[in-house]
């Protein structure tokens, strides 16, 4: 089987294409290309998932075997501690072992590039060629060297977040059973509010479902918000670098208002300003229109944050993030970051000093309302065919809205004359259609939706 890296890292099921040798393959490969770009200091990362640790090590013999000065951490940890390794420690390249939020199955490869992100499709593709190309990879049986990142790496989040604002009261953490475990906690130690943890133990088979931070995965923690009082309720996905919200009332808050409470604290309160701020196709309006009325530049690219990364490799973004709950606050990492994400979101609570519910009310009353609903559709040909088509030719109307922009960078993205739009585009990593839509109401967004299906 050829080993093919998706949106972000190389992942397979567990014992099937995930096995040692193609692990040691992936690691030879990856050590190979960094050796021709002269690069020799590297980090190795592992999550909770089955064997991941035992993986980990087999990835720090490859590169040791190979010459170069490398440590594994000395505990299970979350993406974005790897991504800091890099950027804050001094390495030039960083490994973790995870497949994010894939099912319990699955176990993964992701690279991270000497900048501190996700590695860029150009770099990926060397590692894939050489990975391809050989047979056998030959170890020598070192004993890893550890090394701490969950220290450094919370110390320098102590200093980026006003701990001093956060006052007493509950905060539920879900950690789905994933290594972002017991890390609000450690973060809060000092301060009034306290954290109550659910899922946080191991668990490699997730509690029956995948480690992914959407609604339907997460009514453990809306009960658990609505039984104990608490402020908010925060989720993280399997490796930490997804976030999810609840309000105080246990009500879902969809990643698109994440997006924007998070743009809003760091061009309002933070007055981070300098620079871009980066949407994928499938993010909300209210970017446009917040952005419009800061006098902040807006770039919008396909979906998938390696399209934001390579932005932030060329000119200076402040902030960059997307539909599926993954945001990059820039002047941290360039990355992704559950953690940061959820401090950034309690530290504009208590700027503001209201409730989560209360803040939303308040965006849409200065910004407009808008609901978001997605759809996934299984692909079959007839239907990828419909799409192309439409693609190609697409519909001045949909239902009653008059379409006033056709997008093609990713799919068809139709934006009608209220702002309102929907989009339809084939996902990267599974046979499916997804459908999205954003509307002033949450009747027209099930009727955009449901035309939308209608006309697939």
């Amino acid at each position: 089987m050829a080993i093919k890296f998706g949106t972000d890292g190389w992942r397979a099921v567990i014992g099937d294409e995930f096995t040692f040798e193609s692990v040691r393959k992936v690691a030879y490969a990856h050590a190979k290309v960094l050796e021709q770009e002269g690069k020799k200091r590297v980090v190795v990362g592992y999550d909770r998932r089955f064997l991941s640790r035992e993986f980990a090590e087999e990835v720090y013999r490859v590169f040791k075997t190979l010459g170069f000065e490398v440590y594994i951490s000395d505990r299970d940890c979350t993406t974005p501690m790897v991504s800091f390794a890099v950027k804050y420690m001094g390495f030039d390249g960083g490994v973790m072992i995870t497949a994010s939020h894939n099912p319990g199955k699955y176990n993964g490869y992701k690279i991270k590039e000497s900048f501190g992100g996700s590695a860029t499709p150009e770099f990926v593709k060397k590692v894939e060629e050489v990975a391809n190309s050989i047979q056998n990879v030959k170890v020598e049986n070192y004993k890893p060297e550890t090394i701490d990142l969950k220290g450094p790496y919370l110390e320098r989040i102590k200093e980026l977040i006003n701990l001093e604002l956060f006052e007493e009261g509950l905060l539920v953490h879900d950690a789905m059973y994933g290594s972002s475990a017991g890390l609000f906690s450690e973060v809060l130690l000092d301060t009034p509010l306290e954290v109550i943890s659910i899922r946080s133990r191991r668990d490699p088979l997730f509690g029956g479902h995948p480690p992914e931070p959407i609604e339907k995965h997460l009514v453990p923690m809306f009960e658990k918000v609505r039984g104990v009082g608490a402020k908010i309720g925060i989720a993280n996905d399997g490796d930490g670098d997804r976030i999810a919200l609840c309000d105080e009332r246990g009500r879902f808050i969809n990643t698109q208002l994440i997006y924007v409470l998070l743009l809003l604290h760091l061009l309002k309160n933070k007055g981070i300003k300098e620079g871009l701020v980066v949407k994928t196709v499938s993010t909300s309006y209210l970017v446009d229109r917040i952005c419009k009325s800061e006098g902040v530049e807006l770039r919008e690219v396909p979906v998938g944050f390696k399209h934001i990364n390579e932005l932030i490799l060329k000119e200076k973004v402040i902030f960059g993030g997307e539909e599926s709950g993954g945001y990059g606050i820039i002047h941290f990492l360039p990355e992704r970051d559950g953690l940061f994400s959820g401090l950034s979101i309690l530290e504009l609570m208590y700027t503001k000093g209201k409730a989560l519910s209360e803040i939303v009310q308040e965006v849409f009353q200065t910004y407009g309302s808008a609901y978001f609903e997605r759809k996934d559709l299984y692909a079959d040909e007839e239907k990828k065919k419909k799409l192309k088509s439409f693609v190609e030719n697409p519909p001045s109307l949909l239902g009653r809205f008059k379409v006033r922009e056709a997008i093609t960078k990713d799919g068809l993205k139709l934006v009608f004359e209220n702002d309102g739009w929907l989009l339809m585009r084939a996902s990267g990593t599974e046979p499916l259609i997804r459908v999205y839509a954003e509307m002033p109401t949450q009747e027209q967004t099930q009727e955009v939706i449901k035309s939308a299906l209608e006309m697939l």
